[in-house]
């Protein structure tokens, strides 16, 4: 590491538990982020300016004046563009220590089996039940830690499912997929702008705690806030040993550059 990564990376050197060789598996470290929204914005940030070597940015969406309240990776001059390559470009202005892949498309299983088995950790950012379920399954089927969160009005919860343990739950062990789920959007009820700051602050944070080994990330814990009371709480559940997706997981198809 030479003098201006000792220089850049210094607070987080000086943490014991991080260290120099914290700081370099974050270096080397390959990061998939699915959405450039609300709580990607916040996660990818700290991420890019926590050194995290490649990140992965995916959006299909483009950047419009009622975003700007809370995805704070853009700015009045990305109105129009796509948000990945928006957001691109703001992490590169960030750090020009990080690579930044900007892919302006949606994912279908196949590609998204494919990006996790690239990545080391996958932060699944995105708006919608479908999307959530569909990176469950291909983090389970590449056994790849997945750090999940999710924002409406003043609510906020994030998990971490760690399927390189095979007695970790997964995201469809806590919340089994369902035709009847009633969906909110932010379109049509409204977030608290700084929420998702917090959830996505928190789903970096996670990340980083499993890229480097350290600390006790959030498996087989949900964290959820209450913005408007401020109020944290923390519940425990465990894997379904008749879920669909993760019951009969094996290993992955292909080996990762990440190990």
């Amino acid at each position: 590491m030479d003098d201006a990564r000792l220089t850049r990376y210094a607070r987080h050197i000086l943490l014991d538990e991080l260290g120099i060789e914290g700081q370099e598996r974050l270096l080397a470290a390959r990061v998939l982020i699915v959405g450039a929204g609300g709580l990607g914005s916040p996660a990818a940030l700290y991420l890019a300016a926590a050194g995290a070597g490649h990140i992965t940015l995916v959006d299909d969406d483009r950047v419009e004046l009622s975003n700007l309240q809370r995805q704070i990776l853009h700015g009045m001059a990305g109105l129009g563009r796509p948000k990945a390559e928006s957001g691109r470009d703001a992490l590169q202005a960030l750090n020009p220590d990080v690579q930044v892949q900007a892919l302006v498309e949606r994912l279908d299983e196949s590609r998204l089996r494919e990006l996790a088995l690239a990545a080391d950790v996958v932060l699944d950012c995105s708006d919608n039940f479908a999307t959530r379920h569909a990176i469950n399954r291909a983090c389970v089927a590449a056994r790849k830690p997945l750090v999940s969160g999710a924002a409406i009005k003043f609510s906020g919860q994030i998990s971490v499912y760690d399927l390189r343990d095979m007695d970790a739950p997964c995201y469809h062990c806590l919340f089994p997929e369902a035709d009847d789920v009633e969906e909110l959007r932010c379109a049509t009820t409204g977030v608290l702008g700084p929420l998702v700051g917090m959830v996505g602050s928190v789903q970096a944070a996670e990340a980083i705690k499993v890229i480097t080994g350290m600390g006790e990330p959030l498996v087989g814990r949900l964290l959820s806030v209450d913005a408007l009371r401020m109020q944290w709480h923390t519940i425990r559940f465990r894997r379904d040993p008749d879920c669909p997706v993760c019951a009969r997981r094996g290993p992955a198809s292909a080996a990762s550059p990440g190990g």
